[in-house]
């Protein structure tokens, strides 16, 4: 980090940072938080800055860089932009944990991976919070704690509810994260595998918010993969027993098709398998599937979800039946 003064009054400013560590021990936050980084990321997110009043701390809509550029104004303090995951995960993170601070409130269902992703204070620890240094904070802060952990069950089930139920072929339900590409993931459970895996075993399912959803790692390694670093893996893997296919997909919503550097890190991944890998895009639209049509690898097939009974294959052998076949395109 790289300190700078700005023409800050520094003394007002170091009070202030001080009141806000002091906030944050009050609110009895792990010792890890309580640094000057999480005390700068509970300014902004109050936009309070050096000569702001406590009572009238905000509560405004903000993502992860705009806090970093509040610091780096009102505070002097210019943390480089390889840090915004430090401030998130060790600071942003926490205060969400301990039920003062709501990811979204305007959007709860907006993708994960979303750079319009923001942070709001919770109204009730508005109120608090613009008590702090008045005659009213020990009791308020007293009743706060008694009913955090209230709230933070409420929020849980309200972010509960906004999930994407799922049952799987074989009876098992999941459920997804809302947005992102599980709005996708989704429509390829549901349509494109049993038309073109009946009989087929999810496998591994990914989720944007919690990394995979579903994950039977003991049929993977009945095929013969072990997989040591789930980040890489496919979004979807199923397993189509009938043919012995180990169907491995792509939902493209924010990353990138099959295309040639991604087939040969999936051949890497999955070199050991004893079943045939097969590997499929999918779009939810033909108008998403134009812009990566120059991308997609050969040998590899493409389904889109708003025509769910038609699969595209790019050259060489399909790996359809001859029923599917027909009513197959080819580029």
């Amino acid at each position: 980090m790289e300190s700078g003064g700005g023409g800050q009054d520094a003394i007002r400013a170091k009070q202030k940072i001080d009141q806000a560590l002091s906030i944050l021990q009050d609110l009895e936050l792990p010792r890890g938080q309580l640094n000057e980084r999480s005390a700068l990321a509970l300014l902004a997110l109050l936009d309070v800055r050096p000569d702001t009043p406590w009572s009238e701390a905000r509560a405004p809509l903000i993502g992860i860089t705009p806090m970093m550029n509040f610091m780096a104004e009102h505070y002097g303090k210019t943390y480089r932009p390889n840090t915004r995951e430090t401030v998130r995960r060790q600071s942003v993170h926490q205060f969400m944990e301990a039920g003062f601070l709501l990811a979204n409130p305007d959007r709860p269902d907006r993708p994960t991976n979303s750079p319009h992703w923001v942070y709001q204070i919770e109204a009730g620890a508005l109120e608090l919070l613009r008590s702090h240094g008045g005659e009213e904070w020990d009791k308020s802060l007293r009743t706060w704690l008694t009913s955090v952990e209230t709230l933070k069950r409420r929020y849980a089930r309200e972010r509960e509810m906004q999930r994407i139920p799922l049952t799987l072929p074989d009876g098992t339900n999941i459920s997804l994260s809302p947005g992102g590409q599980n709005v996708l993931v989704e429509q390829i459970i549901k349509e494109l595998c049993p038309r073109f895996t009946p009989g087929g075993v999810a496998i591994y399912i990914g989720d944007t918010d919690e990394k995979f959803a579903h994950f039977d790692r003991e049929a993977l390694a009945a095929l013969g993969v072990t997989v040591q670093e789930h980040g890489k893996m496919p979004d979807v893997i199923v397993h189509y027993r009938e043919k012995n296919w180990l169907i491995l997909i792509e939902a493209v919503t924010s990353h990138g098709p099959v295309d040639e550097k991604r087939r040969g890190e999936l051949q890497t991944l999955f070199k050991d398998s004893t079943a045939g890998l097969v590997y499929v895009t999918t779009f939810l639209t033909r108008a998403a599937m134009v812009r990566y049509l120059s991308d997609i690898a050969w040998e590899t097939e493409v389904w889109v979800a708003e025509n769910p009974s038609h699969m595209i294959h790019f050259n060489g052998d399909r790996f359809l039946d001859p029923r599917v076949i027909h009513s197959t395109s080819s580029i």
